[in-house]
């Protein structure tokens, strides 16, 4: 089947006190050989005796039809498994499988163990790549996906598939990018080879979003600052947007987890909920200089207690369990999106506005406005400059058109 052989042998590298010698299932698989202790032992004696077949006594000849029982199964398991790995053969030896090859499995295990750390965006995207795998594969009329059904083909038609049923070029590189992290755990594992990694250049590419606009020009920032809303909720939303876009393009995880202990008299500095988890040393630090908006925002909106172990938002309390402090920052989240949409829409904007907006728009006023990407790669709390370069949006028209009118520009000369 895959090249792997098997063997019945003495072990005759270590011997007990008895003068007996291990008996030990060996498989060789590309020149590697792993040996499993089988639970008996003979003398060298009784083991050439048990070989020869000749003058062999009752309790050799039940030995050696147990060993050949044994091979038996391993030469079975062997010729069933779709690829080896030594991990997989003994537990399918020894009965103890549990359908680890099944990627459906290993994505429930993945978003299991994100649960446990409080990873609650991230295990949500799992849950949704399982369903889009499960919806697929009752497309295909199948049941069961092993590691080795991913190939760069599977692989390519599953993305045909998604776009085909509405997903975005975004949400199924997200779900395929979580598939290529069980994969490599596979690998990690022993589950699957390496030559088995359908992921390369040479192979199958993860398609990369479509840069589509992001971000708000100057004019449109100017136009929601003036903005009056209506009632309370939606002055609140608009508020916090612009607080978001002021404070470095914080997001609302972290708006909500601010505390007054963050604050000084000039500054706000904090640390992302996104990074924290980090082991590294050089940990990034997020700054902000309190400008007298940011602070009318905070009066206006902000706890009237302002202990330091106080929250600066009434979005969280403390006390809240990691499932309760999700869930109420989702609502805040869908709630300040629910009223900024409203206003961009009223405003005639063509993008959607949201939280997400305010992030990029924060990054591209900057760049417009001549700043260099190393301030803000350090404001948005980037540790490469390629992740902020994501963020940055294309300059406006007029600016385009100012530099294109420099072609015909005869009058300096």
């Amino acid at each position: 089947m895959i090249g792997a052989t098997t063997a019945v042998v003495q072990d005759t590298r270590v011997c007990k006190k008895d003068g007996t010698y291990a008996i030990k299932l060996r498989i060789t698989y590309n020149r590697e050989q792993k040996y499993y202790p089988l639970g008996k032992f003979l003398t060298k004696e009784d083991w050439k005796i048990l070989k020869s077949g000749k003058h062999r006594n009752t309790e050799l000849k039940e030995l050696e039809v147990h060993l050949s029982t044994i091979e038996n199964k391993a030469v079975k398991i062997l010729d069933k498994m779709e690829y080896f790995s030594y991990p997989e053969f003994l537990n399918l030896f020894n009965g103890k499988s549990q359908n680890k090859t099944s990627v459906i499995d290993a994505l429930s295990d993945r978003h299991e163990m994100l649960l446990r750390k409080n990873r609650f965006s991230t295990a949500v995207t799992f849950q949704y790549t399982i369903k889009a795998i499960e919806d697929y594969l009752e497309f295909l009329n199948r049941k069961k996906l092993a590691f080795s059904d991913i190939t760069p083909d599977w692989l390519q038609a599953f993305e045909a598939w998604m776009v085909a049923n509405r997903k975005s070029i975004t949400t199924a590189g997200i779900y395929l990018r979580n598939l290529r992290t069980v994969l490599n755990q596979a690998i990690d594992d022993g589950l699957l080879p390496r030559e088995y990694y359908p992921f390369s250049k040479s192979k199958y590419q993860i398609p990369s979003a479509r840069n589509t606009k992001k971000a708000l020009a100057i004019a449109d920032i100017k136009k929601i600052i003036e903005f009056s809303p209506k009632t309370e909720a939606a002055k609140r939303a608009k508020d916090l947007w612009v607080f978001s876009y002021l404070c470095n393009g914080v997001n609302v995880k972290d708006i909500a987890r601010l505390k007054f202990e963050n604050l000084d008299s000039k500054r706000i500095s904090f640390v992302r909920a996104k990074t924290e988890r980090s082991t590294k040393a050089n940990q990034k630090c997020i700054v902000v200089i309190r400008i007298p908006e940011i602070n009318t925002i905070i009066r206006k909106w902000g706890n009237k207690n302002t202990a330091p172990d106080e929250y600066v938002f009434p979005i969280l309390a403390e006390g809240d369990t990691p499932e309760k402090e999700h869930a109420k920052i989702q609502q805040a989240t869908k709630t300040i999106n629910k009223y900024t949409k409203r206003i961009g829409e009223e405003l005639g904007f063509e993008l959607s506005l949201t939280t997400y907006t305010a992030r990029h728009s924060f990054a591209t006023v900057l760049k417009r406005s001549g700043a260099p990407v190393e301030f803000i790669s350090e404001s948005l709390g980037h540790s490469s400059l390629r992740t902020t370069e994501s963020y940055l949006d294309t300059f406006e028209d007029d600016t385009k058109e100012s530099y294109q009118r420099k072609l015909l520009d005869f009058s300096k000369e």
